[in-house]
Order: C-alpha cells, then structure tokens, then sequence
C-alpha cells in the first residue's frame, strides 16, 4: 500500500497570522471530494487558502492503526485575496459556489482557534450541526484559554470549536473541572 505525504492544508504557513482588516474571505463550497484537489490547484496559483484537516485513525479487523488525512470541514475550503485570486478558485473546475464572508474578523478567530485545536494532536470528532450549549473557557491543560460551546456525548463533556459561518466545528473531550462559564 502506498503511503502519501501529508500535504499541507493551508498557504502560506503564516497566513492566519497576516490578516489585514481589508482581506476579502470567500468561503467556496467544492465538489463532492475535490478540497485537496482544489488546495493544490491554489498553492500551484499562489493564492491564500485554508482547508482544515485533521488525522482519522482508524483500526483495521486485523488490529492495524491506520491514520488518513481528512478534510475537517468536507466540501469547505475558505479563500483570502482579490478578485483575481476568487475568479482562478472557479477556474480551478474544483469548485461548486463561492460566498463572501461578511464577518472576516469572527472567521479568522475561528479558524485560527480551529488550527490550534488540530495542533494539539488531541482526537478530534468533527461536528456536522452545533448543539446550543454553555459558552465557556478552558482554564488549564493543553486546550488552555481555548473558548467554545460544551456539548454533552456519550457520558463525555466534549468542547465544540464552532466556525460559525459554516454551523460547524470540531470537539474534542475534557474534563469538566477544566472549564469556566463564560456566559
């Protein structure tokens, strides 16, 4: 079996670290199955893009640990620049619409927390529709001073990192002792 290198979902590396108040974010919805098609075709244009992924392990009958690289948010890739860089996303044959984002502000927050959470290399459970919930901050461990809405599943207290825009996000378990309401 071929393993394949683990490409890069975001360009440039420091992207969500030079964010002026005047960047433009589109978030495009690609084709069923096209976001690293889509990432290549982008980091191949130079245009800056993020497509949160993280590792799935899974095990096989056989008790192999086998871990691929999925997309976080599956047919979502969001895209900063100018008209030019919008217009070589849709020529990329990669995309099925593009919508602008109105509060560019909550959305580098949220995809900044997002790329942080990934980081921590803890197992994440992506989250089709958020649940309301408490909002809340985390006071210590590895997720410190991370906020997001608490849900509870299975017995566990998990921490949903919410991208608004898209009504999705991505949870990860805690403990309760490390949380604090923040209303």
């Amino acid at each position: 079996m071929t393993v394949l290198k683990r490409e890069s979902d975001i360009y440039p590396a420091n992207l969500l670290e030079t964010i002026a108040p005047w960047d433009q974010w589109w978030v495009i919805y690609t084709l069923s199955r096209h976001e690293k098609q889509l990432m290549r075709k982008l980091r191949a244009s130079a245009v800056r893009h993020y497509g949160p992924q993280f590792i799935k392990r899974t095990q096989s009958p056989r008790g192999r640990i086998r871990s691929t690289q999925q997309p976080l948010f599956p047919n979502y890739v969001f895209l900063t620049g100018d008209e030019h860089a919008r217009l070589l996303a849709l020529q990329t044959n990669c995309v099925s619409r593009i919508v602008p984002v109105v509060d560019v502000e909550q959305l580098v927050t949220d995809l900044r927390q997002l790329r942080d959470l990934i980081a921590t290399g803890a197992p994440i459970t992506p989250e089709e529709k958020l649940v309301p919930g408490d909002r809340v901050r985390v006071r210590s461990g590895p997720f410190k001073d991370f906020e997001g809405t608490v849900i509870q599943r299975e017995g566990q207290r998990r921490l949903i990192i919410a991208v608004n825009f898209t009504s999705q996000g991505a949870s990860v378990r805690l403990d309760e002792c490390q949380l604090e309401n923040i209303g």
